[in-house]
């Protein structure tokens, strides 16, 4: 099987943007919510930061579970690393995630001001300074054969749509409108030139689950 390039479970508004304006060290998505755009995911047995027993099953669930099939490294833009711009001023920050990131995988961090790779668990940064389509060559041989997740933000996402090297998206389009922040669209009929789509409402009506796919 061909290794794929996945956008999996990232949430937008239902104007287009996948986070606000403002991000700092105590708000990653600037203006808006994270909670209200990602109730639908926190709310399935499959939410991996779930500490009590139960949550819905389901489609909202399925998709939850999906995240990390078959993947084998992501690739973030810098500001889903961390909120800092601009030279690093120290290399103590090592991600929003603590010693333990999500991630499981290799993960490539595309930045214009590399820093040294870093290990923490079982989940490796490496930061470099490419075009998406050289980013996509590294993080596929690190998949060793498995799939790439395209882990965001908007503005990354984007990027490599019009590169044209996306193979798959699921966006979950919240109901709420942000106005402003990093945008990933303003319709997601501009991407059915090279898509199919189908769109399915969440069982929970927190979310509309958009699925595209490679014509």
């Amino acid at each position: 099987m061909p290794q794929l390039l996945r956008v999996q479970n990232f949430n937008v508004s239902s104007d287009g943007f996948g986070a606000g304006e403002g991000q700092s060290l105590e708000r990653p998505f600037g203006h808006a919510d994270p909670g209200t755009m990602f109730s639908w995911a926190g709310a399935t047995a499959s939410w991996p930061m779930r500490t009590d027993p139960g949550g819905s099953r389901g489609l909202d669930d399925y998709l939850t579970r999906d995240y990390a099939r078959n993947i084998g490294a992501e690739i973030m833009g810098r500001n889903k690393f961390g909120p800092q711009r601009g030279p690093w001023e120290n290399y103590d920050w090592r991600g929003w995630w603590g010693d333990e990131p999500p991630f499981h995988t290799p993960v490539f961090v595309m930045t214009h001001h590399p820093r040294p790779s870093f290990t923490l668990s079982d989940t490796t940064f490496h930061f470099v300074d490419d075009d998406p389509a050289t980013v996509l060559d590294k993080a596929l041989e690190a998949a060793q054969g498995k799939d790439v997740r395209l882990g965001g933000g908007a503005t990354t996402i984007r990027e490599f749509l019009d590169a044209d090297l996306v193979d798959t998206l699921h966006v979950a389009v919240s109901p709420l409108k942000l106005g402003s922040g990093a945008r990933l669209w303003e319709s997601p009929d501009e991407l059915l030139d090279r898509f199919h789509l189908d769109v399915v409402p969440s069982p929970s009506g927190a979310v509309t689950h958009h699925l595209f796919w490679r014509k």
